[in-house]
């Protein structure tokens, strides 16, 4: 079918307000219609009516001052994202974290970016780093993403990513079977991530971070490892 004007306007307007939501979802307080508008490279008047449509979706909301947020509707639309692999990747998520004592988290390959789906805190660590569902990052740094190319593998990267270099971190990571980084995606944080490899689906990365390097890379990889598989497994 020919894409006429009126299909390019609406295709522009829905590019629009998913990059309205990823703005306003990747911030870390609420902001006004005049920050959107700049954050879109839009005039005041124009974002305004994409924020209202959002608004009659419930997929953006105002808190007390006016200022807008992520709104109930997308929990309603996250639910269906990967279930399967949130639903296998919860209570390990949470074993891992209480274990060692880090934030522990699966990033999903989304085209140029790592996203991370799901985390865990540990309970009784005070000064565990948060890291936020959504939150996104390149899919050419971190412990993460080196973990996902090393799944792929090089060629096949280079095939599908030509954009994103294969990392050589990523061969000593694929003979190793664990991932480290430092200083990277946060500064003054140590990463170990290993790839979940469900059958017939992309590679993900189970992950833990932790302030410095003085931690035992090889344990915290085993016990990733062992998770990694239990996850695949439920889910393949």
């Amino acid at each position: 079918m020919p894409r006429t004007p009126e299909t390019a306007a609406h295709s522009q307007t829905l590019s629009r307000g998913l990059r309205a939501l990823e703005v306003l979802a990747d911030s870390r307080t609420p902001l006004t219609i005049a920050e959107v508008a700049e954050s879109l490279g839009l005039h005041r008047s124009i974002a305004y009516r994409i924020i209202r449509t959002l608004e009659d979706h419930s997929l953006v909301e105002r808190d007390d001052s006016g200022r807008l947020q992520p709104g109930a509707g997308l929990a309603v639309l996250a639910r269906g994202v990967a279930r399967d692999l949130q639903s296998a990747a919860a209570p390990e998520l949470g074993r891992i974290a209480d274990e060692l004592g880090m934030t522990a988290f699966v990033v999903v390959w989304d085209h140029a970016e790592g996203v991370t789906l799901a985390t865990a805190e540990p309970r009784h660590n005070g000064t565990a780093i948060a890291q936020r569902p959504g939150s996104r990052h390149s899919i050419g740094s971190g412990a993460p993403s080196i973990a996902i190319q090393s799944a792929v593998g090089r060629a096949e990267w280079e095939q599908r990513m030509p954009e994103i270099p294969y990392r050589p971190e990523a061969d000593e990571a694929r003979s190793r079977g664990y991932a480290v980084s430092h200083d990277e995606v946060i500064p003054g944080v140590f990463a170990v991530a290993v790839p979940i490899q469900p059958a017939r689906q992309r590679p993900a990365a189970l992950a833990v971070v932790h302030l410095g390097p003085n931690v035992d890379a090889e344990a915290i990889g085993g016990t990733l490892q062992a998770a990694a598989r239990r996850i695949a497994d439920a889910i393949s």
